[in-house]
């Protein structure tokens, strides 16, 4: 396919309202050299961008300087051609449930095995890998491009005390928190539960407790919690004990002390 052919065909599917295309949606020949080479001097220009082999995004002018669209504008496209589930976690989820205190300044998804970041020039894509994760309540959101799949508030919840590191440490987590209460259902609260680890009921339902202004969302996550088997848990599991003792409810020692931005 000759350059112009491909610039032909880039405005041909952005006048369909698609961002993305593929090699063999060019040709058949995967080493077709005049096609490769068309490919070459569109990215020289910035007017396409490849976050992966043979998949391709076109970068509309407002997005060049930055080098690439929003993440959320491929993000679905790109997880099918790599053939891995997923769905838009931890602070990239919250942002789109209206916890946007700080905006994230990388896009984070959840996937089923390693996978290698990747950076777009101002634009980057961070992986983190869950099993079972057909598992974990989700929810399609609208883009300007299509769909994307958006861990729900509970799971996103969760997620943030599982990736405490990833969503800046607890302090944050629990800012967010703060944000995102008003979106928290108690009941998806304790159906979402049973997909993690006890330590992250714990936690979550500890940072809840003392900075929840909803005490009514706390309580049926407390009352699960209560048949479950009780071990003391750090709140930072990193950071020494400081020989304090776990509280009443929770069983969570809290070695750390957090404070909120809001």
């Amino acid at each position: 396919m000759s350059h112009q052919k491909l610039s032909d065909f880039i405005d041909q599917i952005q006048g369909q309202g698609r961002y993305t295309f593929k090699f063999e949606d060019l040709t058949s020949d995967r080493s077709h050299i005049a096609t490769q080479a068309a490919l070459r001097r569109l990215k020289q220009r910035h007017r396409i961008v490849s976050p992966h082999r043979g998949f391709f995004v076109v970068v509309r002018p407002e997005y060049r300087s930055l080098g690439s669209p929003p993440a959320n504008w491929f993000i679905d496209e790109l997880m099918a051609h790599l053939k891995q589930p997923y769905y838009v976690a931890l602070l990239s989820a919250a942002a789109l449930h209206g916890a946007a205190h700080q905006q994230p300044m990388i896009f984070q998804v959840m996937t089923d095995r390693p996978t290698r970041s990747i950076d777009l020039g101002s634009i980057n894509i961070s992986f983190h890998m869950t099993q079972d994760i057909e598992n974990f309540p989700t929810k399609k959101m609208q883009t300007e491009t299509g769909y994307i799949k958006v861990a729900t508030p509970e799971t996103t919840a969760f997620d943030l005390v599982k990736y405490t590191a990833a969503s800046g440490h607890l302090n944050n987590v629990a800012t967010v928190l703060t944000e995102l209460e008003e979106k928290l259902d108690a009941d998806q609260l304790v159906k979402t539960a049973p997909l993690y680890a006890t330590p992250d009921v714990q936690r979550l339902g500890f940072i809840l407790e003392n900075f929840s202004n909803n005490k009514a969302l706390v309580a049926p996550l407390l009352e699960y919690y209560q048949k479950l088997r009780r071990r003391p848990v750090l709140l930072s599991p990193k950071m020494p004990s400081k020989e304090k003792s776990p509280d009443k409810n929770w069983c969570v020692v809290p070695n750390e002390t957090i404070e909120t931005d809001l």
